[in-house]
């Protein structure tokens, strides 16, 4: 399906305020930073969590540890593709008992990542809690599931797709809704 640039959203300031935001605001509803933990969600989420992480790192000196997850085989509708699923690392060094985690995505859509990223999470042991940051929020929620914190919330239709951009993946930093040529 080929796809149109609908509008730019964000580019590289807008995108910098809104992490510095977040981190500012994980810091303030975590008082114990001692027992805080970031995981990224394979494959845009690890670039929120790192940015973030280092956000911190300038604000508060302290260097939280940070885990990759992968939920390929977590997910809800491996049945219904054809073609077998990539799968990416997890890679958590730490461990995830009595914790608090701070699950980061880069978007928030139905609901279901994040969900499949929860019992995946469970997996390796009881947490005591789990806290969910995404960068965009973009709506439609299929489960009953909120971001604790966002760096924008940006409703859409849902035939358009947001577009995370980040100089770690594309060489800039922007947000883009697209919306499909032809269907």
């Amino acid at each position: 399906m080929e796809e149109k640039i609908k509008a730019k959203i964000m580019d590289e300031k807008k995108i910098m305020r809104a992490f510095q935001r977040m981190a500012v605001e994980i810091l303030e509803n975590n008082r114990v930073v001692e027992n805080l933990v970031l995981i990224g969600i394979q494959k845009k989420g690890v670039f929120v969590a790192e940015r973030i992480k280092k956000l911190i790192a300038e604000m508060e000196n302290i260097d939280l540890p940070t885990g990759i997850l992968d939920i390929t085989l977590f997910r809800d509708d491996l049945h219904k593709h054809e073609q077998q699923p990539v799968i990416r690392k997890t890679e958590i060094n730490f461990s995830v008992e009595d914790k608090d985690i701070v699950l980061i995505d880069d978007v928030l859509f139905t609901g279901r990542t994040i969900r499949a990223a929860m019992d995946s999470i469970f997996e390796l042991g009881r947490p005591a809690s789990v806290q969910l940051a995404v960068f965009i929020d973009r709506g439609h929620r299929e489960l009953p599931i909120s971001p604790d914190y966002k760096g924008k919330y940006l409703p859409t239709s849902r035939r358009e797709r947001v577009n995370v951009m980040l100089k770690e993946t594309d060489d800039i930093d922007q947000v883009l809704i697209m919306e499909p040529t032809r269907f």
